[in-house]
């Protein structure tokens, strides 16, 4: 299986397959899956309407370059493979890929702290130094119930805009960026938000809010602190760490 797919892709097809497949593992590492029932997309290079997605049904941990599935904008393979998609889960992802040309990659999380403020009135706290980082690009999607409908593409694609963090209510996060680097640091900052706010909530303290001025100068902070590297700073790193653990993702 791993010889045919490998045979059958470009050198940066199968680049992108190795990193998609890595940060399929890297959110299982962390603990943001949800058994099979969540996606991450990314664009296939030099093609602006192929993108390769997870096999519907097997575990993120169980991700491989060589299992994702290369799908168009409709959820249907244009590559041969044994393993199946759900396009239904493809709804939201292809609305975005759809939409916004600059977007490589789209990743979408089910967890409980994402979901826990997902539910609360006044969303995202700027409550710690690192809910900065997804405070300055976040927007808000309501709940409309399963994403199954495709009438429910245009109102998602006009509340996300030209951001790259979405809380979608009621249902859990989403972030995009123009590499899977980029869209998961947005993502571990934005998971980490939620995580620490739900944490400072359960004690019986007053809570201290960043300043604005702050949090309105906050994006030239961030581009200094990641020396203009963005997600780019982190992924090397991760990456060698992944390889301690089980190589089999390069598969």
């Amino acid at each position: 299986m791993s010889t045919g797919v490998r045979d059958q892709v470009s050198d940066e097809e199968w680049e992108l397959r190795v990193n998609l497949a890595a940060c399929y593992r890297i959110v299982a590492m962390y603990g943001w899956d949800d058994l099979v029932f969540t996606h991450i997309s990314a664009r296939v290079p030099g093609s602006e309407d192929h993108f390769l997605l997870n096999a519907y049904g097997h575990l993120f941990e169980e991700m491989t370059a060589s299992s994702l599935v290369k799908v168009d904008l409709n959820g249907e393979k244009v590559l041969d493979s044994p393993n199946a998609v759900n396009p239904a889960g493809f709804v939201i992802h292809s609305a975005v890929h759809e939409a916004r040309a600059d977007v490589g990659c789209v990743l979408h999380t089910h967890t409980r702290s994402g979901i826990a403020v997902s539910a609360q009135k006044s969303g995202l706290l700027p409550l710690s130094q690192i809910s900065l980082l997804p405070y300055a690009t976040l927007a808000y999607h309501d709940y409309e119930g399963i994403a199954l409908n495709e009438a429910e593409k245009p109102r998602l694609v006009a509340d996300l805009g030209n951001k790259n963090a979405l809380i979608l209510r009621n249902h859990g996060l989403l972030t995009v960026g123009p590499t899977i680097a980029d869209a998961f640091l947005i993502m571990y900052a934005l998971e980490t938000a939620c995580q620490i706010q739900i944490l400072a909530q359960s004690t019986a303290s007053e809570l201290i809010q960043v300043a604005k001025p702050i949090v309105d100068g906050i994006q030239a902070q961030v581009e200094q602190a990641t020396v203009g590297l963005g997600g780019q700073l982190v992924w090397p790193g991760l990456l060698r760490k992944l390889d301690r653990r089980d190589s089999s993702f390069r598969d």
